[in-house]
């Protein structure tokens, strides 16, 4: 009788044994998990600050839907963190056995994840800049956080897609990884900077200056 293959879930792991195996360069899981921890990280504290905010501004919907969605987001990059893992599985394979085009093939579907923590990033940033207007001090500080959170694993996922994309024989398939990256990366400075500038904390005595 066969054994059965023994699948490791990275995201049960607590954060002693997963940041030990992050650090292991035997492990399967790399800089994709990493960029998924941290975007985890990120949605954490925008849901925390979703519920402070519908705590203070009362129950409504659109405060119902900030709850809701920032949960939703958490727990579906936590799950990414071994969905990374999953999508570099065929490039292992094809760079023990496969013929070129298969392991080129193999590369592109690797970053599949890294695009997707790219692009789940950039809303979790503009969702902290809608949801600033809404926010006292505190929920900006989280809010602010949420935003440093994402824009750091934004910027890790996107250089793991410019590493694998610069192994790639196809000139074209590298222009557009780069140039797609250096104009989404730009577009998530800028939001990132306002969000940034709408959750600079108001100390007292320039409150009372205001006034």
């Amino acid at each position: 009788m066969a054994e059965g293959i023994k699948i490791q879930i990275y995201r049960n792991e607590t954060a002693d044994n997963l940041t030990k195996k992050l650090a292991d360069p035997g492990e399967n899981a790399d800089i994709g998990s990493a960029a998924s921890a941290s975007a985890a990280l990120s949605a954490s504290m925008l849901a925390r600050a979703a519920v402070q905010i519908r705590e203070t501004g009362g129950e409504n919907e659109k405060l119902d839907w900030y709850v809701r969605n920032t949960e939703i987001l958490r727990s579906y990059m936590v799950k990414l963190i071994d969905e990374d893992v999953k999508c570099r599985g065929p490039l292992r394979r094809a760079l023990k056995e496969g013929d070129d085009r298969t392991i080129e093939a193999a590369r592109q579907s690797a970053v599949s994840i890294c695009l997707e923590i790219v692009n789940m990033m950039g809303q979790c940033i503009n969702l902290a800049g809608e949801m600033a207007a809404l926010a006292g001090e505190e929920a900006k500080a989280e809010l602010a956080a949420a935003a440093d959170l994402a824009y750091g694993a934004s910027k890790a996922a996107g250089r793991y897609i410019l590493y694998m994309s610069s192994l790639s024989p196809d000139d074209t398939y590298r222009y557009v990884m780069k140039r797609e990256n250096q104009l989404t990366m730009q577009d998530q400075k800028e939001a990132y900077e306002r969000v940034i500038a709408a959750t600079e904390p108001v100390s007292e005595e320039s409150g009372k200056q205001e006034r």
